[in-house]
Order: structure tokens, then sequence, then C-alpha cells
């Protein structure tokens, strides 16, 4: 999970790509980057840290141009190193800057590849450059006087050959434009937009729609899985092909909706906003199934994500909504911080109980979901201590058992609060007294319902599926070893 942004304008776009990476600061939070281009050179700049802290004045006014991509990282696995920041930077063809979302799964064989045939040199540990690296050769491999979008949409169609996973990019080549794809399963968010201006038709491209209706860009549309969409600066010219050879099987992540994005973003025809109701809808109607005597007095949720969702549960139980936790808004997102340590210490950070709306009450706290059973634990111990007289927990997803592989930082199996425990024992180890979770069909009909046309949905970490057919127990223990918590580099 990160942010990619792009933007072909008919001014600096400078400032214009560093607010929207700011709008797009939760997709992460280790560091961020921009490059851009006024002609032949590239200008580039990138840094560990909040999207605020690491550019200033004179960064900016370095990062000179009409085109440019940005990046905010979070990093799944290995060195959180400013070194694999992003955008990255190939010299040849033409020179590339390159931004990434997502994970490749065959990332090991395509290092070797690019290294024994393609000849060509990787210096971080990041797939992104792997990715990168891919494209550029294959693009090198083609005989042209002039780079035209042809010869990109070719190139996009090898590396849906090569490359594996989950793959949302953008880039830019100076003296050409810029230019989007997106794997063939649609996994990873992207989407479009043109504006209109006096001088002529600025083209962008974020992770979420946010980032485009607030920099005043409309006709937005979503990147369609397996397609690729080039705009050529010089002529203001927007191309878009399918680049997929097979027929593509959109199976967008369903976690985009339970966490990942803003609430106020369309992804691929859904609004987050209307997929959190209708997962509240559902869930609440679990809760009465479940318990229909219940003696709940206040529903609470968990900041922000699951405000939506509680709303809804409150509104069903017939039960009021309260907010009973403030949040400090300058801590991060404990789910995306590197190392549990940490993530443990921010939550008592981040959160802080209003006792009055705990204190001798029957308490309903809604969370997004459950991954390592932290964040949850930590809650619960500040419901009771608050004066709580019974704490339940609701959570809108469904029990997380699986490790993620397609660029969200699931941990290693085992490190799962749900890996091998039933309902019962989940609700023990986190300290609750009735614990209760969405059901998979509820969670991924709040997804159909918005849009009829996409049947599934990337849902691996619930069911164990993962969707591009690639994933093995072999490629799981290896993946382990790289996302354990004492295996990252967190400096």
């Amino acid at each position: 999970m990160c942010a990619i942004v792009g933007l072909v304008g008919v001014e600096p776009v400078n400032l214009r790509i560093y607010d929207a990476l700011t709008v797009l600061q939760h997709r992460g939070q280790d560091a961020a980057g921009i490059a851009t281009t006024g002609g032949e050179r590239i200008y580039l700049y990138k840094n560990n840290g909040l999207v605020r802290d690491v550019f200033d004045s004179q960064h900016m006014q370095e990062l000179v141009g009409n085109l440019g991509i940005g990046h905010a990282r979070y990093p799944t696995a290995g060195t959180s190193s400013y070194h694999e920041a992003q955008p990255l930077y190939v010299n040849s063809p033409h020179g590339i800057a390159l931004s990434h979302n997502g994970n490749l799964t065959n990332a090991a064989d395509l290092k070797q590849e690019l290294f024994t045939r393609d000849r060509r040199h990787l210096n971080t540990r990041s797939d992104s450059e792997i990715l990168l690296n891919v494209f550029a050769h294959e693009l090198a491999q083609q005989e042209f006087e002039q780079l035209e979008p042809e010869h990109i949409f070719k190139a996009v169609s090898v590396v849906h050959q090569r490359c594996r996973g989950a793959y949302a990019v953008v880039a830019m080549i100076p003296g050409f434009g810029l230019l989007a794809f997106r794997d063939p399963n649609g996994i990873r968010p992207l989407v479009c937009g043109t504006r209109e201006t006096e001088q002529g038709i600025e083209f962008m491209v974020a992770s979420e729609s946010v980032a485009l209706s607030a920099a005043g860009f409309g006709s937005i549309t979503d990147v369609l899985p397996g397609e690729a969409v080039v705009f050529n600066e010089n002529h203001r010219v927007l191309t878009r092909q399918q680049c997929h050879a097979a027929e593509v099987n959109h199976t967008p992540c369903i976690f985009e909706y339970v966490y990942l994005a803003r609430p106020d973003s369309i992804i691929d025809g859904i609004s987050v906003y209307k997929s959190r109701l209708r997962m509240g809808d559902s869930l609440a109607k679990k809760i009465i199934r479940e318990r229909p005597e219940h003696n709940i007095d206040v529903v609470i949720p968990v900041p922000d994500t699951s405000r939506t969702v509680a709303i809804q549960v409150a509104y069903h139980l017939d039960a009021k909504f309260r907010e009973g936790f403030i949040k400090n808004r300058y801590i991060g997102r404990t789910f995306i911080m590197p190392g549990q340590a940490i993530r443990k210490k921010s939550v008592r950070q981040k959160l802080n109980p209003i006792t009055l709306e705990f204190k001798d009450k029957v308490v309903l706290l809604v969370d997004d979901s459950i991954v390592r059973g932290t964040t949850c634990g930590e809650i619960i111990r500040m419901a009771r201590e608050a004066g709580a007289k019974k704490v339940y927990f609701a959570s809108a997803a469904p029990p997380i058992r699986y490790p993620n592989v397609y660029g969200i930082d699931m941990p290693a199996a085992d490190e799962l609060i749900a890996y091998n425990r039933n309902v019962e024992e989940i609700q023990q180890e986190i300290g609750a007294d009735w614990l209760v979770y969405q059901d998979l069909e509820d969670l991924l009909d709040a997804g159909r319902i918005g849009n009829p046309e996409i049947k599934d949905y990337e849902a691996s970490v619930f069911s164990g599926h993962y969707v591009t057919g690639d994933v093995d127990e072999e490629y799981l223990n290896d993946l382990e070893k790289e996302r354990r918590d004492e295996a990252k580099d967190c400096v």
C-alpha cells in the first residue's frame, strides 16, 4: 500500500503533486518523493518521513517543470532506508522515473533474469526497481526513431507477461510525457482524469479519486485492469489501450474498502463511504441474529476508519452512538508502523478515552479489522480502565488468518492473532467480553452492490485464496522470513 501521483500541467506541477501526496498520506508514512522534468533533465528529491517533513521551500524550488510524479512509501519488507524511497530512476532508454504501488510475487525470479539475461544491475532490494528495469528493458528492445504511445503499450504488454502480482504504476519520460498502467487483476487502485484550462488540457493520475477531485480534476475514470494510459506532453493527447493479451480477471483488493482508502474516494466505481455503510448494515444484522436481547448501552468507533460502520451499527441496534476516544492526529496509523513495540506504544499515545462515555456502561467497540490484535487489546484495556461494565468488540472485516502478498504488510501468519485460533480464543486473547466478526460474503457484497460488474475480490487475507494463482506454501514460508518484525530494519 503506497500512494502514487502523476501530473502533466500547463504550469509547474511541484506544489500540486505535494498537495496530492498530503491528501494520500494515509497510504504511506515511511518516505516520500517527487520527480519533475521541464525538458531533458529529471529533478528528483526523496527522503524518509511524512510529506510535510521531507520537502521544504528549497526542495520545491528545485523541482521545476510541468510534468512530474510523486510517491508516499509504505514498506512491506526489508529496509526502510531512504535509498528505497521512490520515485526510482533509470537513464536508459530516454530516462524513466517511476512510482509503484503493490508487490511482485515473482520478484526473486525476475531479479535473476534481469542480471543474467537482460544484463541490468539492481541497486536496492525493492521490487519496484525490478519492475522499472523490466519495463525499461522491454522498451529498449524496440527499434524506433521517435518514441510513440504504441512503443509504451508494447513494453507494458511484455511487463504483463513477465511480472506477476499487484502493480499500479505511474512513470514519466522527459520530452515525451506521462504513462500509467495497472496489473491484469486490478488489485491495487489507479484512477485518472483531465482538466480543461485556457492554456490547454491537464492530465492527472493517482491512487485514489480524492487526490484528483481535490486538485480540481474532472472526467475521473479508473485505469482498467491490464490497461495502460499515455499522455503525450507535447501534443496534449491522451491514448489508452488494453495491453494484456488474455482476458482480464478484475479482482480489486477488498481491504481498500475496509481500511486503506479514504471514505471520500471512489475506486472501481464503488464509493468507499457507501461500502462501509453497507458493512455496518450487515454487521448489525449479524449482531442482532446472535444477540437479539443485547444489552448494549453505547456504540463507540475506534477512530477513524470504523466510524462509518459504527454509525450504521448503532442505528440498527437502536443504541447510542458516541465518540469515546479522542485521537492524537500527530501519531500515524499504527497498522503501518514498523515494529510491534512501536505499534503498541503508539496506541496509548494515539487514543485517549472520554471516561464519562464508558463508566458503568456496556460498550460495543467497532473497528475496521483485527490484524495483530495489538491495537484492539490496548483499546479494550483502556475502556475497562475508564469504567466500562462490559466491553464487546465488533470487527467490520472477517478474521485475518493469512498473509497478504500484494503490497499490504499483513505479517507472517503466526503474527496474526486469528492464525490457528477460533473466535472464542481470539476473544479471550484480546480481553473482550464478546467478539463478533463480519461474515466474508457480507463483506464482499458490500463491494458488489456498489459495482455489480465486479464479481469477485482479492480477499486472500480472509480466505487464503490468492487470485494470481502463483502463491504456494514455499513462497509463503520465504515471505514469512522477510515479514517478521525482527527481520526488518526499522531505523
